[in-house]
């Protein structure tokens, strides 16, 4: 299989361009030289960001503001095409898969360099596969290397956890082959995740890029993360100034491609949706994610442009069946998912357009089943699941997050409650945690510490696998799903899928999958479906609006 720059994989999603147009950013213009390109050149344009990047290392990012930051100064060897999930090369110039989906060829593009000025060619391409594949210590957390272990497994020296990568070979300067060690419905879709992008070796070593060390259950990172990230981006690094709360990126004036029109980025941190709003209406900030729904309409007649998105997500309350025993019991499970009225609650905390999930994944993804009936409030039902259970006086730890707005989780303080006051009354009570997203919730969440949990996902591609196989493809997940007696049989057909070559055998598997999963297993319980949205000053203008929430401002200008 040959795939060129116009070639189409034949799994991804049938996701068209957005119907919306290229939007304008606006700011004080340094400098107001027409490009010739649809924009001005020049001036700063400043974001206002939900909450604080973890870090600047793209390999160990899990969190949506991290990848924000991070895919304006970095380039995988595929990407998507911008406002579809359709991929396409990027560093690379085409790729070419052997019959058996297990040897990868990539043609590289010619006189890229990386911020440091140094040649970007095939061996830096395996130098990073290596440099992922060799992760040691506390690196290996899943806390750590989500991305990594979500979507490859294993480690060179994790022999219990077998990783999909094998090895990567320069076979010349432009020339980079990499060997798999069974094929994969998402190769390489996968390779387009900022998680994957390519960073400089030369920096990489420079500056002790994989010394991550624990600290408690917190982790420290090395200099690269967070002074020093290098790719081969149209802006680069300048500084972060937490005083201040800002991330400064400024144009690459090397790039290899259409260089950006503006002169910098500047990331302003501001935790609260109400207080971003007001910052826009001053004129402080030029736009951000994520507005809320209820004031889209007002946004449009105060003359700014809001642009919405498809539906690409999911919400689901996270349920943890390690802790409490009650908790493995599927009929808990399924009283919890009758006690949720999740039609009221997209009709009254989420955005036009937003509607409830009968499973893990939205309709526009192969392997979608279109017969799971969508389960109804029930509280009866529920009561008498729970009295069956013998778990009438189920007391549970429930999390929700705080400084954060999510696509799928437009206001989490809000959703907690509609959730947490409809399983009060069918007996339910909770310790109640809430913390900062990125100041101790993921950490939590991912050390089995809570029984419930608020968290979602935008898809990073069009693969059924990249749903349900990112949730549940291991027994060691955030749901624990490895303390039931199914979690070894769900994770082995997921494997079973993801390995098969055949795109109708593929996808009907995937459907059985969800239908088993909905209606046999119940390891969470998915809400709902919903179109988020971004906005800008009118005299912005280059974003396209990305389902994957995968913008990109190299093309954006002001004015």
């Amino acid at each position: 299989m040959v795939h060129s720059v116009t070639a189409r994989r034949r799994w991804v999603a049938a996701i068209g361009f957005l119907s919306v147009s290229a939007l304008a950013l606006s700011g004080c213009a340094q400098s107001q030289r027409d490009s010739g390109g649809g924009g001005k050149q020049g001036g700063t344009l400043t974001f206002g960001a939900a909450g604080a990047p973890k870090l600047f290392d793209p390999f160990y990012a899990t969190d949506g503001e991290t990848f924000r930051v991070s895919r304006q100064m970095y380039e995988g060897l595929v990407g998507f095409k911008p406002g579809t999930a359709e991929v396409e090369p990027a560093l690379a110039t085409k790729y070419e898969s052997s019959a058996d989906g297990k040897t990868w060829t990539f043609t590289l593009k010619e006189g890229v360099k990386f911020h440091d000025g140094t040649a970007f060619n095939a061996e830096a391409v395996c130098f990073n596969f290596e440099r992922w594949y060799n992760q040691k210590g506390a690196a290996q957390s899943d806390a750590v290397s989500q991305y990594w272990l979500d979507n490859f497994g294993g480690f060179k020296d994790t022999p219990d956890k077998p990783s999909l990568y094998k090895s990567c070979t320069a076979k010349d300067a432009k020339t980079a082959v990499i060997e798999l060690n069974e094929a994969t419905s998402q190769f390489p879709s996968v390779l387009g995740f900022t998680s994957f992008s390519i960073s400089s070796p030369e920096a990489l070593k420079k500056y002790d890029a994989d010394n991550v060390q624990a600290a408690g259950d917190a982790f420290t990172y090395p200099a690269y993360a967070n002074e020093h990230p290098t790719g081969t981006g149209p802006f680069k690094f300048s500084k972060y100034d937490k005083a201040n709360n800002t991330v400064e990126l400024v144009r690459n004036e090397d790039y290899h491609g259409t260089k950006a029109k503006l002169d910098k980025i500047v990331f302003k941190i501001i935790p609260d949706e109400t207080a971003r709003k007001q910052a826009l209406k001053a004129g402080d900030i030029d736009g951000y994610d994520l507005p809320n729904a209820a004031d889209w309409a007002g946004l449009k007649s105060d003359g700014f442009n809001v642009a919405i998105r498809p539906a690409f997500n999911v919400f689901y309350l996270g349920i943890n069946q390690k802790n409490n025993p009650k908790l493995a019991d599927l009929k808990v499970r399924q009283a919890i998912m009758y006690a949720i009225n999740r039609e009221q609650l997209v009709k009254s905390q989420l955005p036009e357009g937003a509607k409830v999930a009968t499973q893990f994944m939205p309709d526009t993804v192969n392997g979608y089943n279109k017969d799971i009936k969508e389960v109804k409030y029930d509280l009866e039902k529920a009561k008498s699941l729970l009295k069956e259970a013998g778990a009438e006086n189920l007391k549970l730890k429930f999390y929700w997050p705080s400084e954060v707005t999510r696509p799928y989780m437009p206001s989490p303080k809000d959703l907690f409650g509609a959730i947490s006051g409809d399983l009060q009354k069918a007996g339910i009570t909770f310790d109640v945690v809430t913390k900062p997203w990125n100041g101790g919730y993921l950490t939590d969440v991912d050390n089995s510490i809570p029984d419930l949990f608020l968290l979602g996902w935008t898809g990073d591609n069009g693969t059924a696998h990249n749903w349900v196989g990112t949730f549940f493809g291991r027994t060691d997940n955030r749901f624990n799903t490895g303390v039931s007696p199914w979690g070894a049989t769900l994770k082995e057909a997921l494997a079973k899928a993801n390995a098969e070559p055949d795109e109708a055998k593929r996808t009907k598997q995937y459907e059985e999958i969800n239908k088993k999963i909905m209606e046999e297993y119940l390891p969470a319980i998915p809400i709902s479906h919903s179109p988020p949205a971004l906005v800008f000053k009118s005299d912005v203008k280059g974003v396209v609006p990305s389902p994957l929430t995968d913008e990109k401002f190299g093309s954006a200008s002001k004015g």
